[in-house]
């Protein structure tokens, strides 16, 4: 485990920051940010996916082309980035691609977050997002300790076998469907069994889906509420705007691989219930992962018909939501101006080396 000293020693040399980030997942929202606050950036791209970079160009300031995206990680890359003063900022797509036991052992690079809490996310992990949920005191589906305690309708929630970055969730409403629609996933190569072994099994919650996103850190004044999306999926977006008498002559598989996001506001009576939601979070985390949350945060939730808010996901990293950047209101109230996570990332780590406090929001 990489000691927090180290880092620390590392970018107390640093001057001219610069923003790195590998290029997927929110890699262009993370970049546009810290331009608009006027600090460098470069982006590490895996040979044959950099067109997005080069075709934006006002985004990059250099790009750098690897062979494979776990070349950030070797000596030479990091050596590189530290000599240019970078700044890593976390993603889903550095924690897929790097591994957990890289970025929490090998690589020291300063990054903005707390590399200890990424693993949280994975619901296999001892002090998983449930764990946290459950210490903030914010509610989130039920749990079936084994299929064979199903006894609703519930989800499957597994990786999916081929696409590291992509869940393979299905929905089930016993124990025999169940082991129908798992074999029948396995046999497909859709997912593995070892994998399904790992599956965590929740109740489904039925209600209007929202993704509330959030910034804090030890130098924040308070928890941020940067704005709402939700998710568009495929396919099971496009099946569900199918006539259900025509659902019912398809026989066709449904996933849930996201594709895109979609702007949203909620209704001002239940805001309070969001922030103080998001409060209960960063409080419950610090006292688990010393020093808490550093950055932005998800909290994937479901309004049920009783307008209670359920958490079920949560994302301990950069979310990638750039609609909010240009849809959100809630920015516009605290600050007086439309921004998103990005931008919002590069304004505290520029407070934080103004004030002299860079160490406290890098791990």
């Amino acid at each position: 485990m990489i000691k927090p000293a180290e880092i620390h020693k590392i970018a107390d040399k640093y001057s001219d920051l610069r923003i790195g980030v590998l290029g997927s997942h929110s890699a262009l929202e993370i970049m546009d940010g810290a331009k608009d606050e006027g600090l460098k950036t470069v982006v590490i791209c895996q040979k044959g996916r950099d067109i997005p970079y080069r075709r934006f160009q006002r985004i990059a300031d250099e790009i750098i082309v690897v062979n494979d995206f776990k070349d950030m990680a070797s000596q030479k890359m990091q050596k590189r980035l530290v000599d240019t003063n970078t700044i890593i900022v976390p993603h889903r797509a550095l924690t897929a691609y790097l591994g957990y036991e890289t970025i929490e052992s090998k690589f020291k690079v300063p990054i903005f977050g707390n590399r200890s809490l990424f693993q949280a996310e994975e619901r296999s992990h001892k002090k998983n997002q449930y764990y946290l949920l459950e210490k903030s005191n914010v509610r989130y589906p039920k749990l079936f300790k084994t299929p064979k305690d199903i006894d609703r309708p519930a989800i499957v929630k597994v990786q999916e076998k081929g696409r590291k970055l992509e869940r393979a969730f299905f929905t089930v409403s016993s124990y025999e469907d169940y082991k129908i629609k798992s074999e029948d996933r396995i046999k497909k190569g859709i997912i593995a069994r070892d994998d399904l072994k790992k599956a965590s099994v929740e109740e489904l919650v039925i209600g209007t889906y929202m993704n509330f996103n959030y910034f804090h850190t030890p130098i924040s004044d308070q928890v941020d509420f940067i704005g709402i999306e939700r998710r568009l999926q495929t396919n099971v977006h496009d099946y569900n705007a199918i006539p259900a008498k025509q659902q019912l002559d398809i026989n066709i598989d449904i996933q849930n691989i996201e594709v895109g996001h979609t702007p949203a506001s909620i209704r001002e009576s239940l805001l309070e219930k969001v922030l103080k939601m998001g409060d209960k979070f960063v409080a419950g985390v610090q006292k688990v992962y010393p020093p808490g949350i550093i950055g932005p945060f998800s909290l994937q939730s479901v309004i049920t018909k009783d307008l209670e808010l359920v958490v079920y996901d949560v994302s301990l990293r950069v979310p990638g939501n750039p609609i909010v950047a240009t849809t959100s209101p809630y920015t516009k109230y605290q600050y007086g101006e439309t921004f998103g996570v990005g931008r919002r990332i590069a304004m505290e780590i520029k407070k934080a080396s103004q004030e002299g406090r860079l160490a406290e929001i890098l791990t």
